[in-house]
């Protein structure tokens, strides 16, 4: 399965040179005249909001940067994997081509307003369930915010490791002066949510607000919301790759933030604190309408609009 494409194309544009989405695609071009890679689609791949589905596109990919790896490999391998290969194949050190690619520095200087300012980097996720299975528990989940090239702007890759498999969301950030808004899409499936937070202020150690959504794993959709809170982390590597998923009951934030190098003093209160700001519109649960509420409303409504059909 195909993952981290907005990332990697980020990466192929350091390694190549290429600033703007028309240079991309001619670089394409140059190699397969009859490429299925275009400018329309490039629009889409870079901002997380689809990925390819032709195989020849990853073949092309994988000819354009003198891989010996075939297609497949560029579509599904994992993206420090990616960029250590390409790195090496072009003689670049990795931290150098990250560099490059936006993932590292200031995403202000694609901001003309400055009002995305300091958002670049990897987050710890904390908000009520909305599974009526996991009812009263917290969930944790990985968000990472990255710099795309030219006027691309913000992209933020949301993960969660449940029962059920690994979730992974991508979507545009959206900074504006009275908010912060992130609109996020199962590239594989049809799960969103919508997060909407307060505005960022420097040095942006944390973020919170709203995330509203519909439960992944439960018998019946239900529109729901909940608070969350995202913690930013100095170093995104420790078990990014197995971290995520619901908390035993009863968990303490403070220590799961500390096995990710953020230790704070006074776990005990930092602890009531999050736990105060987290419950505090949902009586310890996410905020959800029951179906049976919505479905007896529905009836009436159903009804009068039966009877005057026509």
């Amino acid at each position: 399965m195909a993952q981290h494409i907005a990332q990697k194309l980020r990466l192929t544009s350091a390694v190549l040179g290429t600033v703007t989405r028309k240079e991309l695609a001619a670089a394409f071009r140059a190699i397969n005249p009859k490429t299925t890679f275009d400018l329309g689609r490039a629009d889409k791949w870079l901002q997380g909001r689809a990925q390819p589905r032709q195989v020849s596109v990853y073949d092309d990919w994988a000819r354009l940067l003198g891989l010996e790896q075939p297609g497949a490999w560029v579509a599904e391998s994992e993206l420090p994997a990616f960029t250590a290969t390409i790195a090496a194949r072009h003689g670049i050190d990795s931290a150098e081509l990250e560099r490059r690619a936006g993932m590292q520095f200031d995403a202000s200087a694609h901001d003309e307003r400055g009002v995305g300012s300091g958002l670049v980097g990897s987050y710890a996720c904390y908000s009520r369930a909305w599974s009526p299975y996991y009812r009263g528990q917290m969930i944790k989940g990985r968000l990472s915010i990255e710099a795309g090239p030219g006027a691309h702007g913000l992209t933020a890759t949301y993960n969660e490791i449940l029962p059920t498999g690994h979730l992974q969301l991508v979507g545009p950030v959206m900074p504006a002066k009275r908010g912060l808004y992130l609109h996020l899409k199962d590239v594989g499936g049809d799960t969103q949510f919508f997060l909407c937070l307060f505005p960022q202020t420097q040095p942006v150690s944390a973020l919170g607000g709203y995330m509203c959504g519909s439960a992944v794993i439960g018998p019946e959709a239900q529109p729901s919301l909940t608070r969350i809170l995202l913690v930013r982390l100095r170093d995104a590597s420790p078990g990014t790759g197995t971290w995520g998923g619901y908390m035993p009951a009863g968990g303490s934030i403070a220590a799961d933030l500390a096995s990710l190098g953020v230790a704070l003093e006074h776990p005990e209160a930092v602890d009531r604190q999050l736990d105060g700001f987290l419950d505090a519109d949902s009586g310890d649960s996410a905020i959800q309408i029951p179906p049976a509420d919505f479905r007896a409303i529905l009836d009436v409504f159903d009804r009068h609009w039966l009877r005057h059909a026509g």
